[in-house]
């Protein structure tokens, strides 16, 4: 047997051994690639997921913006509420102030009741009232102003009167009887100066109760009735913040 035929079977063997090398590397190599491209496709799912996540994130944070700015605008519009209200107590006080310090003289022709105007001031009972109102005495100014309205239902100031009977049950929550006392006010009393704001407290009372459709017919009514009041300044802030 020559050499070669000797060293035949180990070349065989070398041969195979080294295919089998080979095989096991390209194997190897393979299952890294396949690993890496796991972890880029794991790693892209984790991108999109933390994408969405901030998306959702900025999403929630735009409505509570949105959610803040109505908050704003709603308490703005109730701080000039009370500073309206605090302005027409300021006038009942220097009208009672001045009522007090006049210098008291009989008179012997005294005119009735009946004869006194709005211009001799507020009564007595009704300031009594809007005293109660004005110290978020609600529940006690509601009972002092209906017995107002019951001894004197033809006063200059029964509108007055029965609308801040409304707001009293408006600041109770009490919306059921709020709509009531402003509606009365706008039908009762068609004539008072209290009519445009009777009707936009009735038109936010339709709000709070989910009566969207009223209070949007409410407030369109007191711009085209109204034009130049108050009310319809703050009707249009209302039909424009929808």
């Amino acid at each position: 047997m020559t050499p070669v035929v000797r060293l035949l079977p180990f070349l065989c063997v070398s041969l195979i051994l080294s295919g089998c090398a080979a095989n096991d590397l390209a194997i190897k190599r393979q299952a890294e690639s396949e690993a890496k491209i796991e972890f880029l496709i794991q790693s892209s799912k984790k991108a999109e997921q933390r994408h969405n996540e901030l998306a959702s994130t900025q999403h929630d944070q735009d409505g509570r913006i949105q959610s803040l700015a109505v908050e704003i605008k709603q308490l703005r519009e109730d701080n000039r509420e009370l500073r309206t209200s605090g302005d027409e107590l300021k006038v009942l006080v220097g009208r009672l102030t001045q009522q007090l310090q006049t210098p008291k003289v009989e008179i012997v022709n005294q005119p009735s009741s009946a004869d006194v105007t709005k211009d001799s001031g507020p009564p007595a009972e009704y300031l009594k009232a809007f005293g109660l109102y004005s110290a978020n005495n609600f529940a006690a100014a509601i009972a002092s102003f209906d017995s107002f309205l019951k001894n004197s239902p033809q006063s200059d100031y029964s509108a007055n009167a029965l609308y801040w009977v409304g707001e009293c049950y408006y600041s109770l929550s009490d919306m059921s009887n709020a709509k009531t006392a402003f509606m009365k006010v706008a039908d009762s009393y068609p004539n008072s100066a209290k009519v445009p704001d009777a009707l936009l407290k009735l038109g936010y009372t339709f709000g709070a109760l989910n009566e969207k459709d009223k209070a949007t017919a409410l407030f369109e009514k007191i711009i085209t009735s109204y034009p130049s009041s108050r009310a319809a300044i703050k009707a249009r802030e209302r039909l424009n913040a929808r």
